[in-house]
């Protein structure tokens, strides 16, 4: 069953009313966005930065490229989409939260990077841009906290050209027992804690870590690409399958 035809859905463990969902991750993330990037760097111990390169490398973006960083916050990946397609190619942060997209837009217009992006707020369930538009649409570490990921992949699908590519970074299912529990210990005890020193903010980061334990397994997230529409949908495990690209392509 698709999730958007349910009247209530999860923010993180506790169960809620779906058309609150979206209002709920918002104050998340309006609380966290001025300290995200340290956060990222600080919880990951910097891993993230890996992911994301192999999912840049994975991308296959080529000057000229239009891509969707959707979800993309602070703009890591827009950075460099934005110097692979060049001046002839086009990169669109889109995020459904002004604040995270404030911050993103500060950051990259510091680092001077003004000519080929474009901003937008939206939500990934109902993309405001025409059929058959971008190249390449990536979302990182943001479909968990969708309230309809179905909707959202077939919102992605619909704004892809034919033989564009849907790159999905996000947190999986560790493979192994033992990973398993360091993993736990660590969301759980420490996150929280670490999310009270630097951000003043336990509470966010304990949400955090439970949207990571309620979003759907790597195959479970495979089987919803294919259900939508995309074809050649594979997945990449990484750092024992705490995280998962996940590829797929319209023809």
């Amino acid at each position: 069953m698709s999730q958007g035809t349910e009247k209530s859905t999860h923010f993180g463990y506790k169960t809620v009313e779906a058309d609150q969902k979206a209002d709920m991750v918002a104050g998340v993330f309006h609380s966290v966005a001025a300290k995200y990037d340290i956060m990222n760097d600080v919880m990951s111990f910097g891993i993230h930065r890996m992911w994301k390169r192999f999912t840049i490398e994975s991308s296959g973006a080529r000057p000229g490229m239009k891509v969707l960083d959707l979800a993309g916050g602070t703009g890591d990946l827009t950075a460099k989409f934005s110097h692979l397609v060049g001046d002839r190619g086009q990169v669109t942060l889109a995020d459904i939260n002004d604040s995270m997209l404030k911050v993103g837009r500060e950051k990259l217009r510091d680092k001077g990077i003004v000519g080929n992006v474009n901003y937008v707020q939206a939500n990934a369930e109902a993309l405001p841009f025409p059929d058959n538009h971008f190249d390449i649409i990536t979302i990182a570490f943001g479909l968990r906290n969708v309230t309809d990921k179905d909707a959202a992949i077939r919102s992605m699908l619909r704004v892809l050209k034919p033989g564009g590519k849907l790159l999905i970074l996000e947190f999986s299912k560790p493979k192994h027992d033992l990973m398993r529990k360091i993993y736990d210990l660590y969301s759980f005890k420490i996150m929280p804690k670490m999310g009270a020193l630097i951000t003043q903010d336990a509470d966010s980061y304990a949400y955090l870590a439970e949207s990571i334990r309620m979003h759907p397994d790597q195959e479970t997230l495979k089987g919803m690409m294919v259900e939508a529409g995309f074809e050649q949908v594979d997945y990449t495990n990484m750092t024992d399958g705490i995280v998962a690209l996940h590829k797929g392509y319209k023809f």
